[in-house]
């Protein structure tokens, strides 16, 4: 599916985003001045499929970077118009693959950039990478995203750069909040047969070795396929270990199929703390009362102390103004897909030559900027072409008639402050 966004007219942030989620038939800028040059922007996203949570913003999110790059981007002294297309992965690693072929050979975009999950942004990288097209991405931890892609330390890629946290950030934000709880330090885990979930439960790259270095023992009765319809027999291990704690990293259906059959066969853990489901709060809504006490990574808040480059908004800005303009409630992906056009933006003014790819992957690597998620620098990435964000961790509670993400363990990120204090589930 592809979308385009007009850009020849200016319009309030607010009503901008409000007529394009009532039209999501449009999506992606035209080009503004035609005796001016442009430059393409090609964008993946989930915006089907099991995915589909992490660009449920899109629509809002791509008509505020419309505003903002409504008279163009200068850079040596000329304003260049941007021109944005935008296709649908369908939450399909293959689909994915094949809309960003068609983005850099059909489109002939000059950056790519993708997010929401390793199905998205490593095929997208990966098509940008042997095309030799400048990509940025972001909305997936970076070691499913570099070793994933059979990334090779100290060797790296070309033309391919992330921005996100790390399965280290994720499990030190986890031990920091389980460290409160007081519960049995036996977890289960839940790890699908993707990217991610070999990522999480690999037992070197992911969680096994840190938990039991701080004396969790970790019990892994071995991945399952994803929109698997039983979970009858990781149960059985978790109850017969005693596990007060259950993590891993899996799709909104699956959770809600596992948690499901827990009630049903009076499994009942203290503490469950889930990655990718648990981000969202549709997810915990459909859920009823026991969505209350689930707890999950948290990548971006209204809390966070950060500002976009672009329009000046605060975290809790933006997230507000999803919320008028779209009547629901804020999700961690919109500070994301904003910031990658933050660094777009910054790339572009700064690139000694749009023409040339070497030019704008140069500015890539270059690149310092303060975002809505917080600092972008590759210089100080843990590996080639990656560099880290903050991470924190948050439980959903019960507040008024719906549900808040309070964010109660901030130990790696002090400067996010804490909104809420762990309670233990049931």
């Amino acid at each position: 599916m592809q979308k385009t966004l007009a850009a020849s007219s200016r319009r309030g942030f607010l009503a901008g985003a409000g007529a394009m989620i009532a039209s999501p038939a449009i999506l992606s800028t035209t080009r503004a001045y035609a005796a001016t040059p442009s430059l393409r922007i090609g964008h993946v996203s989930p915006r089907t499929g099991p995915l589909a949570g992490f660009a449920e913003a899109d629509e809002f999110v791509l008509a505020g970077i419309q505003e903002a790059f409504a008279g163009g981007i200068e850079n040596n002294g000329r304003a260049w118009s941007i021109e944005i297309i935008s296709k649908d992965s369908q939450s399909n690693p293959n689909r994915a693959a094949e809309v960003a072929a068609d983005l850099i050979l059909g489109d002939e975009v000059d950056i790519i950039v993708a997010a929401s999950t390793p199905d998205t942004v490593n095929p997208v990288s990966d098509q940008a990478e042997v095309n030799e097209v400048p990509c940025i991405t972001t909305d997936c931890p970076w070691q499913p995203y570099f070793f994933g892609r059979n990334g090779v330390p100290g060797e790296g890629f070309a033309s391919t750069y992330h921005f996100f946290w790390g399965l280290e950030d994720v499990i030190g934000a986890f031990l920091d909040m389980w460290g409160q709880s007081g519960a049995a330090r036996t977890v289960g885990g839940l790890f699908p047969n993707d990217a991610d979930g070999n990522a999480w439960g690999h037992p070197e790259l992911g969680l096994p070795k840190p938990l039991a270095a701080e004396g969790y023992g970790l019990i892994d009765p071995g991945r399952y396929q994803p929109l698997s319809d039983d979970f009858s027999n990781y149960i059985a291990a978790f109850k017969e270990a005693g596990c007060e704690i259950v993590t891993g990293n899996m799709i909104p259906p699956d959770f809600a199929t596992f948690w499901a059959q827990a009630a049903q066969q009076g499994f009942r853990p203290k503490v469950v703390t889930i990655g990718k489901a648990l981000l969202f709060p549709s997810v915990i809504a459909s859920l009823g009362e026991r969505g209350d006490g689930l707890s999950s990574e948290v990548w971006w808040s209204p809390n966070h102390p950060f500002a976009s480059s672009l329009t000046g908004a605060s975290a809790k800005e933006l997230a507000e103004g999803y919320s008028v303009a779209s009547g629901r409630p804020w999700t961690q992906p919109i500070g994301f897909k904003h910031a990658l056009f933050e660094v777009v933006a910054d790339v572009i003014k700064r690139a000694e030559d749009l023409e040339d790819p070497e030019a704008i992957v140069a500015a890539i690597t270059g690149t310092n900027i303060d975002t809505i998620v917080g600092n972008v620098n590759w210089a100080n990435g843990p590996i080639n072409n990656v560099t880290k964000t903050p991470l924190v961790a948050g439980q959903w509670q019960k507040d008024g008639d719906g549900f808040d993400l309070k964010i109660v363990a901030n130990a790696s990120a002090p400067n996010i402050p804490r909104t809420g204090d762990l309670k233990l589930l049931g």
